[in-house]
């Protein structure tokens, strides 16, 4: 993949097989290709060669349609100024006891029922009226609500407190167990537990296996990061 014709490769003969359902850890330095592998499952810019889930070819979807069906949990919670409700349910399509359920899910239902108006509670733009940690868990309860079968993670900690990042990985280990979960991450504490690791280097995939398989595997580059040596 290149972000602009006659670029360089941000991406080179990447070729992964993930199972459905699996959890999925993405590492690797600044600069190793975790936000262009987000890209190019966003087709932010197509990339060359084939995604194919479900055996269906994402570049034969219609480009929105196709993004509809992954859900994106990242740094920077994306709140626009509207009603909460709206925040939650875009379309509108929602019951009202679903949206309850998922603010309690991500434990801001008491949050959300001593505010004015509750649901019809008035954001400003960004959510600037609401502390980081909580428009992160609002847009986590929204992830929650589209019951997508693929989730992206990218780094989605990055910037709260420790309580709230300890939320939002109960609610990801225990409310997206039936996705494919991809986390991108920098703090390997964070991917410890899932099913298989992509450690990114140049843009290519440099190791592909278990947590503990390449943390035991001498001179892996896994086992390189944890120790904060070159890889």
């Amino acid at each position: 993949m290149t972000y602009y014709l006659g670029g360089p490769q941000v991406l080179k003969k990447i070729n992964l097989d993930i199972k459905g359902g699996a959890k999925i850890g993405v590492v690797g330095r600044t600069g190793a290709g975790k936000s262009s592998f987000v890209a190019a499952l966003m087709r932010m810019p197509e990339a060359e060669g084939h995604i194919i889930i479900d055996n269906v070819r994402v570049k034969e979807l219609n480009l929105q349609e196709a993004r509809r069906y992954i859900s994106v949990l990242g740094q920077s919670p994306v709140l626009f100024s509207g009603p909460l409700r709206k925040n939650l349910d875009v379309l509108g399509k929602l019951d009202e006891t679903d949206l309850w359920q998922a603010l309690e899910d991500v434990q801001l239902k008491e949050f959300v029922r001593c505010l004015g108006g509750q649901l019809d509670h008035e954001l400003l733009e960004h959510g600037a009226n609401v502390s980081v940690g909580e428009r992160q868990l609002i847009c986590l309860a929204r992830v929650l609500l589209q019951q997508n079968k693929i989730v992206i993670l990218d780094e989605p900690t990055a910037h709260v407190d420790p309580d709230t990042e300890q939320t939002i990985w109960n609610v990801v280990h225990e409310k997206l167990k039936d996705s494919t979960v991809i986390t991108i991450a920098h703090r390997l504490n964070t991917i410890r537990d899932c099913d298989m690791i992509v450690v990114l280097q140049n843009g290519q995939v440099e190791e592909f296996g278990r947590f503990d398989t390449l943390m035991n595997r001498e001179g892996s580059a896994l086992s390189k990061m944890a120790r904060g040596a070159d890889v």
